[in-house]
C-alpha cells in the first residue's frame, strides 16, 4: 500500500493506493506541515499502515523563499571568492534600474580560499573548486581539512552535487544544497521520527526531475526537491495525456497559491538541467515548470495609479479568502468566483469547508466601491486579470519556445484548474482540455505515478565521433548511477536512460538529445540538428558538432500505472440543479451536474456547471464536455 502526500500553500492532497483500489482526500495545509501530513493520512487510510508514504514538499522552496537556511561558509580557489556574487552578465530586468539580484547566500566574509580558523554562526561549509568537475581529489582534500580543523562540520562537496562545468552555477547550486540542506534533513527527519512510525514503514520524497527519492538522501540533496510539489502533477499529466492518445499536452495546475504549467511532448514532460530558483541558479534535473503567483487564494489589490491587481501574494490556508470565512476579508480569486457563480455553497471543501458568499460579496465589494464599479464588474475583472496571468505563463512554455499550443490539449487540475481551463484554452487557440479523474488532487495521484530515479552527469567536452571515449564514459557512468540507486533505493533498476548535452562548436548553451543503442557519431550528430531545428528553428548543418555533458538516469517501477486505475463507474444522479453563471457576455442559467453521476461516454453542452468533491469545472455555452471511460471530462471548446 502507498500514500502519496503533496503540500501546496492553502491545501494537503492525498491518494492512497491499496493494491486494488484508489481512495482521495485533500485538508487545510497546517503551519507545521507534518502535522496536516500524519492528520490527513490517518484520516484518508483509517489508521491503517502502509508501506510507502511518498511526499511531494514546498519545505525547500519556503525555506528559500522566506531566507530560513543554514549559515553557510564557501572554499573555492584564490580569486574566485566573488564569483558566486558577480554571477553572469545578465540582469533581471535589463531596462529597470531598481531590479536588484537576490541577495547572496554566503555574504562576503564567509567566502575562503583556505581552510578557515573560525566557524563563527555557520552550520556547513560549501567547497567548489576548479575543474572538480573532471578531478575530484583537490575537493575531498578541502573537505579532510575542514573536519580536522573543525570536527562534526556538515561539508558539501560540488564534485558531489553537480558534476559540470562553469563555475558559477556549479557553486550555485552547491551553495544551494548546503543553504537548504540542515532544514530539510530536520523537516525530513522529524517527519520519519514522530510522523512515518505511525503511517508507513518508510518515506520517499519527489523531487524537481519527477523521480522519487528516499528521504535520507533528499535531505542530503536538498536542492533537488526544490520543485517536489509541482512535479507530482506534471507525472500525472502526462500520464492521462498519453492514456487519452494526445503526442503533446500543457499542464495546467492551478492550486491556491499559484498555477503550474508545463509542455509535454510524447508522454515525457520538457526536463530542464539549468533553471532559476527565485533568482538562484541551479543546476540539476527538473521538470520545466513555469509557475506564476496567481491561484485561488491570490489577493485582488489596486496599485498606487488606482488599477485593478490581482496576486502575486495570496491569502494562505489562514486566514485564506474571505469566501472561507476564517477572518480573511480581503478579495481573492477564489471570492470572486463565488460571487460569478463559478463556485457554489452547497458543496463543501477539505475539513468540511463550506463558503460563505455573503463575506465573498463583502470583500469584492471593497474593492468595487474603489473604483466605482459594480461587485459583477470587480469579480469579472479579477477573473480576467488572473487568466491573462495564466495565458502568459501556458505562452512561456509554449509560444515563447517555438511550441503552438494549439497542437496540445491542456490538461486542467487543482482545486481551481478546471474552472478557468475552458477559457484559457479559447484564449490559446487550444481546442481540447482534458480535466482528469481526482483533479482537485492530481498532485498526490502523480506521486504515485512517480518512478524511483537517480540522475547522474559528467562534462566531457568531447566530438562525437570520439566513438570509444563516449562510450567508455556512458558504460560508466551507467554502472555508477546502477550502483547509487541499488545503496539508495534497495532494488535493481529497472532502466537506465543516457542523453547527451550536444551544442555547434562556440555555442554558449546546449541541447539535450537521447542517445539510444547502437548510435553512431553520424546518427548522433543528424539528431542533433534535427532536435536543435525543433527547438530553435534553426539548424547549421554545415558546422562542427560537440558533446558537452553525459546524463545518465537510472529508474525503478512506480506504486502504480493509469491502467491500473479502475475507471469511471457512475453512482447517483447526475443533474444536481440550475445555477445562475455571470460571465462577460451576460448572465447564463447553466446546469449543474454531478461529476460522479455522468455515465461513460456521454455528452453534455454548455452552460455547464461539473462538481466533484475536489474540484470544479466550467464548461461555457460555447463548448461541450465528454465523459471519457477513465474518468476524465473532455471539454472540446
Amino acid at each position: 500500500m502507498t500514500l502519496g502526500v503533496d503540500v501546496g500553500g492553502t491545501f494537503t492532497d492525498l491518494a492512497w493506493w491499496d493494491g486494488a483500489s484508489l481512495r482521495v482526500g485533500k485538508t487545510t495545509t497546517t503551519t507545521d506541515q507534518s502535522e496536516g501530513v500524519v492528520g490527513g493520512a490517518r484520516r484518508l487510510t483509517v489508521d491503517r499502515r502502509v508501506g510507502v508514504l511518498v511526499h511531494g514538499t514546498t519545505v525547500a522552496t519556503n525555506a528559500l523563499l522566506e531566507r530560513r537556511g543554514a549559515g553557510v561558509a564557501l572554499i573555492t580557489d584564490p580569486g574566485f571568492e566573488d564569483v558566486l556574487e558577480i554571477g553572469r552578465q545578465d540582469r533581471p530586468s535589463l531596462y529597470d534600474h531598481d531590479v536588484l539580484r537576490p541577495e547572496v547566500l554566503v555574504p562576503r566574509h564567509l567566502r575562503f580560499s583556505a581552510t578557515p580558523e573560525s566557524l563563527l554562526d555557520v552550520d556547513i561549509v560549501a567547497v567548489c573548486l576548479l575543474e572538480s568537475y573532471a578531478d575530484p581529489a583537490a575537493e575531498r582534500g578541502a573537505a579532510a581539512a575542514v573536519r580536522s580543523a573543525h570536527p562534526g562540520t556538515d561539508v558539501v562537496l560540488s564534485s558531489q552535487v553537480s558534476g559540470e562545468f562553469r563555475e558559477f552555477e556549479r557553486m550555485s547550486t552547491t551553495v544551494l544544497t548546503a543553504y537548504l540542506r540542515p532544514v530539510v534533513e530536520r523537516y525530513l527527519g522529524r517527519l520519519e521520527h514522530d510522523v512515518v512510525p505511525g503511517v508507513a514503514d518508510r518515506l520517499a520524497v519527489m523531487q524537481s526531475s519527477g523521480g522519487l527519492l528516499p528521504a535520507s538522501r533528499a535531505g542530503a540533496h536538498a536542492a533537488s526537491i526544490l520543485l517536489s510539489g509541482p512535479a507530482g502533477g506534471v507525472v500525472a499529466a502526462a500520464a492521462f495525456g498519453d492514456l487519452l492518445g494526445h503526442e503533446a499536452v500543457i499542464s495546467f495546475d492551478m492550486g491556491g497559491t499559484s498555477t503550474d504549467v508545463c509542455r509535454i511532448e510524447g508522454g515525457v514532460p520538457e526536463v530542464s538541467f539549468e533553471r532559476s530558483v527565485e533568482g538562484y541558479a541551479c543546476r540539476l534535473p527538473s521538470v520545466a515548470i513555469h509557475t506564476v503567483g496567481a491561484g485561488g487564494g491570490s489577493v485582488a489589490w489596486l496599485d498606487p495609479g488606482g488599477a485593478l491587481r490581482v496576486g502575486p501574494r495570496s491569502a494562505g490556508a489562514l486566514p485564506g479568502p474571505a469566501a472561507y470565512g476564517r477572518g480573511g476579508e480581503e478579495a481573492t480569486v477564489t471570492d470572486a468566483d463565488l460571487v460569478l457563480g463559478l463556485l457554489g455553497t452547497d458543496v463543501p471543501l477539505a475539513d468540511g469547508l463550506r463558503l460563505d458568499s455573503a463575506a465573498s460579496r463583502a470583500s469584492l465589494d471593497r474593492v468595487a466601491s474603489q473604483m466605482a464599479l459594480s461587485t459583477k464588474d470587480a469579480a469579472l475583472g479579477v477573473v480576467e486579470i488572473v487568466e491573462a496571468h495564466m495565458e502568459r505563463a501556458i505562452r512561456r512554455v509554449s509560444v515563447e519556445e517555438g511550441f503552438d499550443p494549439a497542437a496540445a490539449a491542456l490538461v486542467a487540475f487543482g482545486g481551481a484548474g478546471g474552472m478557468h481551463a475552458a477559457a484559457l484554452a479559447a484564449r490559446l487557440g487550444m481546442s481540447t482540455v482534458i480535466v482528469p479523474p481526482h483533479a482537485g488532487v492530481l498532485s498526490a495521484l502523480g506521486l504515485l505515478l512517480s518512478n524511483p530515479r537517480i540522475d547522474v552527469a559528467r562534462t566531457i567536452l568531447a566530438d562525437p565521433f570520439e566513438t570509444e571515449r563516449v562510450m567508455r564514459v556512458i558504460a560508466e557512468l551507467s554502472v555508477a548511477v546502477a550502483e547509487e540507486f541499488r545503496e539508495a533505493v534497495g532494488a535493481d533498476p529497472v532502466g537506465v536512460a543516457v542523453s547527451l548535452d550536444m551544442r555547434y562548436v562556440g555555442q554558449s548553451h546546449e541541447t539535450s538529445v537521447a542517445v539510444f543503442t547502437g548510435q553512431d557519431g553520424a546518427t548522433l550528430v543528424d539528431r542533433f540538428h534535427a532536435v536543435h531545428h525543433r527547438r530553435n528553428g534553426f539548424h547549421r548543418l554545415g558546422d562542427p558538432v560537440e558533446i558537452v555533458t553525459v546524463r545518465v538516469s537510472a529508474e525503478g517501477r512506480p506504486a502504480l500505472t493509469v491502467d491500473q486505475l479502475a475507471g469511471h463507474r457512475p453512482t447517483g444522479e447526475a443533474v444536481a440543479g440550475r445555477r445562475t453563471v455571470l460571465t462577460q457576455a451576460g448572465a447564463v442559467e447553466a446546469t449543474v451536474l454531478r461529476r460522479a453521476g455522468m455515465e461513460p461516454g456521454s455528452e453534455v453542452r454548455g452552460p455547464l456547471v461539473v462538481v466533484d468533491a475536489e474540484s470544479t469545472t466550467w464548461v461555457g455555452s460555447e463548448s461541450r464536455a465528454l465523459m471519457h471511460p477513465s474518468g476524465a471530462l473532455v471539454i472540446e471548446t
